[in-house]
């Protein structure tokens, strides 16, 4: 891979496709998408108050950590994903939230997709949020 970021709903669907292929070439134990830090100072930027938001993925499992009202969201958007599904849902006593796991049983294309959706619906980031690679 060469580049590591992006800024626009078709380059960051291209690029998490381009990391997705990079993860699976190097058998790397996962990859991770976060969003830029400078989103939180918008206006329009999701809350604050719970640091960067950010997707993993490994062996056909998308990971993210969701407040109540995202887990919701998500919930709603797996309804447009049949082959997505909820394996787990786990609530660490030390930590506000819930880590959701969901099998993708798709391509590099639906799963980007998929993780796109999650940024804007779940997260609720702006549409011109940077994202960036940040392990493969």
């Amino acid at each position: 891979m060469t580049r590591f970021s992006a800024a626009d709903p078709q380059e960051r669907r291209r690029l998490i496709v381009d990391a997705i292929v990079a993860h699976r070439e190097r058998a790397s134990p996962f990859l991770t998408i976060e969003v830029d830090e400078a989103v939180l100072e918008r206006d329009d930027a999701p809350d604050p108050d719970l640091g960067v938001p950010w997707i993993q993925f490994a062996d056909g499992v998308v990971s993210l950590d969701c407040t109540d009202g995202e887990l919701e969201r998500l919930k709603t958007l797996l309804n447009e994903y049949p082959a997505f599904k909820t394996d787990e849902l786990t609530r660490p006593e030390d930590a506000e939230g819930t880590n959701v796991r969901v099998s993708a049983k798709a391509d590099p294309n639906r799963i980007a997709q998929f993780c796109e959706h999650v940024l804007r619906a779940v997260f609720e980031c702006p549409e011109d949020a940077t994202i960036w690679i940040a392990a493969v």
